[in-house]
């Protein structure tokens, strides 16, 4: 008689599948649960990411549609609002232009401000970490409300700032009330607080190989021809990392232009951004159907920068293992 076969998968006689599939069973529902678990223990981020961000969004989103003074419910009243920012509202737009002088100067300021002490830093060992430490210090401290107040007492007339440069003969009578130094002094405040992208700066110097700065400098390579040739390469991505993040923090900058114009983006407007100019329309006017119009062209600038960044990066960014 031929000996019968049983399959590795058929029942045995006692109706119990093999050994094989009660360990793909045993498995499969670990997996389950710790799926289960997984969702369990990001639960609380996603009620608050769909309950505090996305949906007050969305809301906001339908307000800009709308008109809305808190005390009537919203009237619908299509792209009127966007077409009356862009067409009749001349202080609109000057908030517009007064933003992107303080994101196009500040920022590139700030980086090169950030990069410049990482290197330093970096060459540097003894006493770095007291000194990384001290750097980083402002930027806990952010911009707020007692940086703004010291800063608007600092720039102010008759303040420090002036009166030490009254040594010089340099009489500007403060900046805080200057139309043409206002600019300047928030971009002054934005570059103190360079911490956050120099300890990034530092840790991507931190990863670029010895042995390119030595192959380098057989090469007869300078300072210079190494800083350009070698460290800026090979720290592209951070640098870009920092650009976007800073840039996209600049388009939000409010608090301090709020203290040190006491609110009214004085002088001359210079000082009233576009965050400052929307919370104004909405909490001031009570035109908060306007406001969150205003809210999403902010939204729509720092998404079309972002953009811009991404599609530059194609040529000036590289990677590790880019054969570019």
């Amino acid at each position: 008689m031929g000996r019968s076969r049983i399959s590795p998968e058929a029942p045995t006689a006692d109706g119990h599948g093999s050994p094989g599939s009660h360990r793909a069973t045993r498995a499969k529902a670990r997996a389950g649960r710790e799926t289960r678990a997984g969702y369990a223990f990001l639960a609380p981020w996603l009620v608050g990411f769909f309950g505090l961000t996305i949906g007050p969004m969305l809301y906001s989103l339908y307000l800009s549609f709308t008109k809305y003074n808190i005390f009537s419910p919203p009237r619908w009243i299509g792209f009127d609002n966007y077409v009356r920012l862009f067409t009749q509202d001349p202080v609109f737009i000057k908030s517009v232009k007064s933003t992107l002088q303080y994101v196009l100067v500040g920022t590139p300021i700030k980086l090169a401000a950030a990069l410049g002490i990482a290197l330093l830093l970096n060459y540097f060992s003894r006493g770095s970490g007291f000194f990384r430490s001290a750097f980083y210090a402002p930027s806990l401290i952010g911009a707020s409300v007692s940086v703004a107040i010291v800063w608007r007492a600092m720039f102010g007339t008759d303040g420090p700032v002036d009166n030490a440069l009254s040594v010089f003969g340099l009489d500007l009578g403060g900046w805080v009330g200057n139309v043409d130094l206002a600019i300047p002094m928030m971009v002054i405040l934005s570059v103190w607080e360079f911490g956050a992208p120099m300890v990034i700066f530092l840790a991507g110097l931190k990863e670029i190989p010895a042995e390119l700065y030595e192959a380098a400098e057989v090469d007869g390579a300078g300072a210079v021809r190494k800083f350009v040739s070698v460290t800026v390469p090979m720290l592209s991505s951070v640098i870009f990392f920092n650009l976007l993040l800073e840039t996209i923090r600049a388009f939000q900058v409010f608090g301090s232009a709020f203290i040190i114009s006491n609110g009214t983006g004085s002088p001359g407007g210079r000082l009233n951004f576009i965050t400052l100019y929307m919370y104004k329309r909405g909490f001031a006017d009570m035109q908060m159907g306007y406001a969150a119009a205003i809210a999403w062209v902010v939204v729509v600038f720092a998404a079309l920068v972002a953009v811009i960044l991404f599609r530059s990066s194609r040529s000036w960014v590289h990677y590790a293992g880019d054969n570019r």
